[in-house]
């Protein structure tokens, strides 16, 4: 890191004239991304996608439904609008309500928009086809590509909305923590360009990765967030080191410790985002590239951009002075530090006690895939689509496209008696409430009775094509309806059911039920091997920081306990419906990421406290001395860092769209009771408990056994 540094102090000009260039050309390619933004990231590589495309491409099922709800409008009307739409030529096939009259009831209806192929740009056809009936009311376009669509649109203005919340608040935050203007801005200038060149890098990948929405939250929320909270831990120490020795001097030690610590966390961050790459859902891949790219970036960023700057600024960072240098602040940390280690078993009940009572409604999680949901109900789209979902009680049932492999195909005498046994198993199946094949869709009701039929004359050229809407050379599509929503677990069960069963045919299952399915067993499957990595490269990262056995096994088991606190919480405010909210579920992927990303963030705070404690501890050998120093000299500064942080994602509090809500709003609760409960009451009353073992490390050269070593002559 020495040799790091010196270099940064002799090429700061250089190194500032580069992030200039970057900034640039980042900013062109970063204000591209939302139109490279496809999907909510709920895809995964199964069996449903590989069903879903061979009905599209061998049965002429389409790709794509949109839905177009008429409410209180005539026959003539309805029919007006889809001719117009039908001139256009926009959708394969429309199927109108006039002719299908399970989808019209007075007064409401709801034509399908089919798709053939799924449209390149289903934004533009969104659009298009609003276009032809915009202002008039009574008409809404909604369904799978409306909702994406509108979802995109929510997230710009939710992350406009969030910014415009958060970054004077944190503006405040950082002016009463250095108390000058100059000061306060640096880091603000670090993490926007951390934050643009991050976007610019995900535009640039956009053309080759398929992209959730989310991204367009979470990378700037996350990226913000982290990049200030560097540089106001790097500025910090800066300032400090700034009263003993000259500008350059005090940044060469600067990145030397400070430098050193944002690596240590930043690592932390980045293995929890990294082991969400083994989960196999977009979304988490998704967020996992978007989190390691910004992390890089604001550590990069931290190690040259801001010392640049700083080295530029020079005596020029103490303009601007608002508030008074109150050197007092650290001899009140240091009396609330000794407070807490008098009474170490007292304070550490207590702040047990808080998180298990926080922790008790984690039990009644009820985890869901965020559908229509996840749009704001300002939108149209959404009250629309359950407008219909109620009336037409589409909610109610889910549909499953079974496909069966048989060798020899099914159109012979073997062939037709097994696609019976086949619909007779479905149909005995209790949460079967339909089932379509050659028989239900031509009236015959046994192999026997089709075969003499198509002995009639004309016969034979009504129902071969019957026969091919259902058969296609080896494979045999059934549609099942199911009497149980797609998200529903007994949807979900029936699914895993029918794909465990021992069959004399190959039977591939597709469709919403299938899709839940394959969504929740990917996260379900692979969730212990993502905790696994994170925790145990976390202990070993910790052990090689501090040289201790006993303070990464504290702090991991810290984090679990917070974490936990804080899922309770969430299903308290979002599930009961607490705080303005109705009652509802909390999406799906909450826990994994705020998990993955907290646990790496709430480090940060850990490794600064007890990089500073350490310091102490290596100098005097005492340790409630260096418990009590530790907390008093960086307290203002995490307590600081943690207020930014807690401000920039609890703004997404106030945005519309649910997930991002959810996210931001668990990140702020997490690193809230990290930064208090935990930081403040109980890593001072366990450093005093456990006292110089803190320090203990059974092999290699812990701390402690570097001292004992010297009470003993070396030995």
């Amino acid at each position: 890191m020495h040799n790091f540094a010196k270099f940064v102090t002799r090429s700061y000009k250089w190194i500032l004239a580069f992030w200039m260039l970057l900034f640039s050309v980042m900013t062109y390619f970063a204000i591209q991304l939302p139109g490279l933004l496809a999907g909510d990231g709920f895809r995964v590589d199964g069996e449903h996608e590989q069903v879903m495309k061979i009905v599209s491409e061998d049965f002429d099922l389409p790709a794509e439904t949109l839905f177009l709800v008429f409410d209180g409008k005539s026959d003539n009307e309805i029919k007006s609008t889809l001719s117009e739409l039908d001139s256009l030529g926009i959708a394969s096939e429309i199927v109108s309500p006039l002719n299908e009259k399970d989808q019209y009831t007075d007064g409401l209806s709801y034509a399908m928009l089919q798709f053939s192929e799924e449209p390149e740009d289903m934004p533009q056809v969104v659009d298009d086809i609003r276009e032809s009936f915009e202002g008039e009311k009574g008409i809404v376009l909604t369904g799978g590509g409306a909702f994406e669509h509108d979802i995109n649109k929510a997230s710009q203005r939710d992350l406009m909305t969030a910014e415009a919340i958060g970054l004077p608040i944190a503006i405040v935050v950082l002016l009463f923590a250095f108390g000058t203007v100059v000061a306060s801005f640096v880091p603000l200038v670090v993490g926007i360009g951390t934050v643009v060149s991050s976007l610019g890098v995900l535009a640039l990948l956009g053309n080759t990765v398929d992209l959730s929405i989310f991204v367009l939250n979470i990378v700037p929320m996350l990226g913000l967030a982290l990049s200030i909270d560097f540089a106001l831990l790097f500025i910090s120490r800066y300032r400090e080191e700034l009263k003993k020795q000259s500008i350059t001097d005090s940044i060469i030690r600067t990145i030397r410790t400070a430098g050193r610590s944002i690596i240590f966390s930043a690592v932390c961050v980045f293995i929890g985002l990294g082991a969400m790459l083994l989960i196999k859902v977009d979304i988490f891949m998704n967020i996992a590239l978007g989190g390691m790219i910004v992390v890089g970036m604001a550590v990069i960023s931290s190690l040259t951009l801001l010392p640049s700057v700083l080295l530029l600024l020079g005596d020029r960072i103490h303009k601007g002075r608002l508030l008074k240098d109150r050197g007092e602040e650290a001899n009140g940390w240091r009396k609330f530090a000794n407070a807490v280690i008098k009474r170490p078993v007292t304070i550490a009940i207590v702040a047990i006690v808080l998180l298990a009572i926080a922790l008790i409604p984690v039990r009644n999680m009820e985890l869901t895939i965020p559908q229509i949901d996840s749009l704001p109900k300002s939108f149209d789209t959404r009250l629309a689509f359950e407008q219909m979902q109620d009336t037409f009680k589409l909610d109610d049932e889910s549909t499953v496209f079974l496909l069966a492999e048989r060798k020899g195909g099914w159109k012979d005498t073997d062939g037709l008696s097994d696609m019976k046994k086949l619909e007779d198993q479905l149909m005995n199946d209790s949460l079967v409430e339909d089932v379509s094949t050659i028989y239900t869709a031509s009236g015959i009701k046994t192999p026997e009775q089709w075969e003499q039929s198509l002995l009639a004359p004309g016969m034979e050229e009504r129902l071969n094509p019957v026969l091919e809407n259902f058969a296609k050379g080896d494979r045999l599509l059934i549609p099942v309806t199911l009497a149980a929503s797609g998200s529903s677990n007994e949807a979900q069960d029936w699914v895993r059911d029918w794909s465990a069963k021992d069959t004399q045919w190959n039977l591939l299952i597709g469709g919403e039920p299938r899709f839940n399915q394959e969504i929740f067993d990917e996260i379900t499957d692979h969730i212990v091997y993502v905790l696994l990595i994170i925790v145990v490269s976390t202990f070993f990262i910790l052990m090689f920081a501090f040289r201790s056995l006993i303070i990464p096994i504290k702090a991991i088991l810290m984090n679990i306990l917070g974490l936990s606190a804080t899922f309770g919480i969430l299903v308290y405010i979002f599930q009961y419906g607490h705080f303005g909210l109705h009652p509802g579920t909390v999406a799906l992927i909450i826990p994994v990421i705020v998990f993955s990303l907290v646990f790496g963030l709430s480090m940060d705070y850990e490794v600064f406290l007890i990089s500073r404690m350490q310091e102490e501890f290596s100098h005097s050998f005492d340790n409630d001395k260096s418990t009590v120093e530790g907390l008093a000299t960086t307290s203002k500064v995490i307590t600081s860092a943690a207020l930014i942080m807690i401000v920039l994602t609890g703004a997404f509090a106030f945005t519309d769209v649910m997930p991002v809500k959810q996210i931001g709003v668990g990140i702020a609760i997490a690193v809230a009771i990290d930064a208090t409960i935990i930081r403040l009451l109980l890593v001072p009353s366990l450093m005093k408990l456990f006292g110089k073992w803190n320090w203990w490390l059974p092999f290699g050269k812990g701390l402690y056994r570097s001292r004992s070593q010297q009470h003993h002559g070396g030995k």
